[in-house]
């Protein structure tokens, strides 16, 4: 995917963040910035764009949040190509994949524009401010919080007095499920991906369990927390279960959790961001060490709209 150094972006790819052992350690997003009514960015609808892509999972919780709040017109987006190249997320020069706020071809641009100059990955999702010509924030667990937050603060995704429950999921989601998938999958030891699927999998029974008795993750209703568990529940039967080795179950295969991720499915806005074949494709692509030939599967097929025995509504 490349790196930039001070402003400069290196087109060598240094590869997955490792730590001793062989585990897989995420880079942390440096880039964090609020939107708050007291500035120097202030929630106006119309200044922000997002740049993502639509199979990365950590970009999809933004296009969640966005649709599930019914901010598409206040937020503009642009969609990077699904296959990255050596110049790392790119973008056509018109159609779907195009950029039409800075009509960049690749995001390294959008970085390139930061002032002081960045050093790091270049990632999606990416806020921009369109009136400074900078960017707010290339974290998405800020950016999905900051958007239900700061634009209709009456259609709240963290509930009042439902805040710790939400950050306790989010917390564990992301250590076991969201960032564990990619620990399993990019693990070079027995040990780190044994430890990796340990956790993975303890967690998603556990969330089964749950859900037995319990609509939605938090209080009853849609939060913050459901929407960050969905992307990787979205991929998981295409993707991580063949392709990252997290194969003790499929999704499909717990009666209460893969109703739930049908019933998320089914509610308004959702499933136009679900994209199961781009999932395929990127995760399957050529990799010297997961997969050397670069064959795509077809299967498996999925049927997210087979009924459900709960539904979710929106906030």
């Amino acid at each position: 995917m490349g790196v930039m150094i001070n402003g400069t972006y290196q087109v060598e790819d240094p590869g997955p963040d490792t730590q001793k052992g062989g585990a897989y350690e995420r880079a942390k997003s440096t880039l964090r910035h609020w939107i708050t009514p007291e500035g120097p960015f202030t929630p106006e609808p119309g200044r922000y764009h997002l740049f993502v892509a639509w199979n990365c999972p950590w970009a999809h919780r933004t296009l969640l949040t966005r649709a599930v709040l019914g901010l598409q017109d206040a937020i503009s987006i642009s969609v990077a190509k699904p296959a990255r190249t050596d110049q790392g997320w790119v973008f056509d020069t018109d159609g779907a994949f195009a950029d039409a706020v800075l009509g960049v071809t690749a995001m390294h641009e959008v970085y390139s524009r930061q002032r002081p100059a960045y050093t790091g990955r270049i990632t999606v999702p990416v806020l921009w401010d369109t009136q400074t010509g900078t960017i707010v924030s290339n974290e998405s667990a800020d950016i999905t919080r900051m958007l239900s937050l700061a634009f209709d603060p009456a259609r709240r995704l963290v509930p009042r007095g439902l805040e710790a429950e939400i950050d306790r999921w989010n917390d564990r989601i992301h250590r076991d499920i969201n960032n564990g998938v990619y620990r399993a999958g990019f693990a070079r030891t027995q040990g780190a991906y044994d430890s990796a699927v340990t956790g993975l999998f303890d967690t998603l029974y556990a969330l089964d369990a749950h859900l037995a008795t319990h609509s939605t993750l938090a209080g009853g209703q849609l939060t913050e927390a459901d929407l960050r568990l969905f992307p990787t529940l979205a991929r998981f039967d295409v993707a991580y279960h063949y392709a990252f080795k997290c194969n003790l179950a499929k999704l499909s295969d717990l009666p209460h959790l893969w109703d739930y991720a049908r019933a998320l499915y089914a509610a308004p806005g959702i499933a136009d961001t679900v994209k199961p074949e781009i999932y395929k494709a990127g995760y399957f692509s050529r990799s010297d060490l997961r997969n050397p030939l670069g064959i795509v599967p077809k299967g498996p097929v999925v049927d997210w709209t087979a009924p459900t025995q709960r539904q979710i509504t929106l906030p």
